[in-house]
């Protein structure tokens, strides 16, 4: 045992870079290129503000996210609890010292970029997790303690959230670390009582939201009660991705973004943008992509000797597919707007980091496949 673990350790740089897996590392270039392409459209044809600073977060992080890869997957496992305990401290530093900026206090000065800590998160508490599960005896899994545990862990984060405020982020966190818990082996009828106990306190819940967060779930249910006010962004956006039709109307000549009919078409609906320019056909390549990126984060996974790597990969597929369903229906107005970046597409240094360091971590685990984790 001992020497087969120094086999699967002692891994040559050469064999490392073999070892990737280049079917999702195509997965995300492509994905890098065409976001690059759509901010491009974003600034008006010109490279301008938007699309430097997408092109330089994508020559950093891309590759970050190699680098990250080289480490052993047990390094991951290790110091999985720092690196949570890292990223709340970085939530406290915000709450006290963090920038404000329209109302919400969420980001902090690093110097070279603005970072939004609760971004970090969404890996980070998929990772405490998979090592809290993996550490874990199997006959302790629904015991009182361990989901006491464990849900200290989602919710002590989505408090610091919700306080900046950011109840879209918090809601995308807690989705994370319950994917997690239920891959770890939670009995589904504690999902019941939850579900059953939240529609019970949801008048309480509505009670503390703010008075922007109201309007917004008024509007997702009636949009067209303030067509130039508060329906006006998800009004638009439903216009622009109908216009596109099948095969749209032709990079850059996206009439709905150009007018600046639509705001924020950089960040959270790009998705908007990219429909109406490429239409139903480009939609569905791009969707396409998501999922044979999603799928080999789950191939890898199958593939882990590890529960700690295996875990980690289901859990950071289902977030991913969740945060790509979450941006997708928001714009289509199937979902409330709640700030929920396109992955890898949307503008934004902080997504795009945690993006690339989760990936880089799958990575981890596709080159330490057989490395075994006691």
């Amino acid at each position: 045992m001992f020497q087969h673990n120094r086999l699967n350790t002692e891994i040559t740089f050469f064999q490392k870079i073999k070892s990737l897996d280049y079917i999702l590392l195509i997965s995300v270039i492509l994905l890098s290129i065409i976001s690059l392409f759509v901010m491009y459209s974003t600034d008006g044809g010109e490279v301008l503000f938007h699309t430097k600073n997408h092109f330089i977060k994508i020559v950093v992080f891309f590759p970050l996210m190699i680098f990250i890869a080289f480490f052993n997957i047990k390094f991951w496992h290790n110091f999985s609890y720092v690196i949570y305990l890292l990223v709340i401290f970085l939530l406290i530093w915000v709450s006290f010292f963090g920038i404000t900026s329209s109302g919400s206090k969420r980001w902090m000065d690093v110097y070279l970029f603005v970072l939004q800590p609760s971004e970090l998160m969404k890996v980070a508490i998929i990772l405490c997790l998979a090592k809290y599960y993996h550490r874990l005896k199997i006959e302790n899994v629904n015991s009182f303690t361990s989901i006491t545990i464990v849900l200290s862990i989602i919710i002590v984060p989505i408090i610091f959230v919700i306080s900046q405020p950011d109840l879209g982020t918090s809601i995308l966190i807690a989705s994370s670390g319950l994917i997690v818990l239920w891959l770890g082996g939670v009995r589904i009828k504690y999902f019941v009582y939850s579900f059953f106990s939240f529609l019970i306190s949801l008048p309480f819940i509505i009670s503390f939201l703010k008075p922007y967060q109201k309007l917004r779930i008024l509007t997702f249910l009636d949009p067209d009660r303030d067509p130039l006010g508060a329906g006006y962004q998800i009004i638009q956006s439903k216009i622009a991705i109908g216009s596109g039709g099948l095969d749209g109307k032709g990079f850059l000549k996206g009439t709905q973004s150009y007018l600046d009919f639509l705001p924020e078409k950089h960040t959270d609906f790009i998705f908007t943008l990219f429909s109406e320019e490429f239409g139903f056909v480009g939609s569905f390549i791009l969707l396409i992509l998501y999922a044979v990126m999603i799928y080999r984060i789950v191939y890898i996974g199958f593939q882990s000797r590890s529960f700690f790597g295996r875990l980690y990969c289901f859990g950071f597929a289902s977030a991913i597919f969740i945060f790509i369903a979450v941006n997708m229906c928001m714009v289509l107005g199937l979902l409330p707007i709640v700030g929920s970046p396109l992955p890898i597409m949307s503008y934004g240094g902080s997504s795009m980091l945690a993006t690339m360091i989760g990936l880089g971590i799958v990575m981890s685990a596709k080159i330490y496949q057989r490395q075994l984790i006691i």
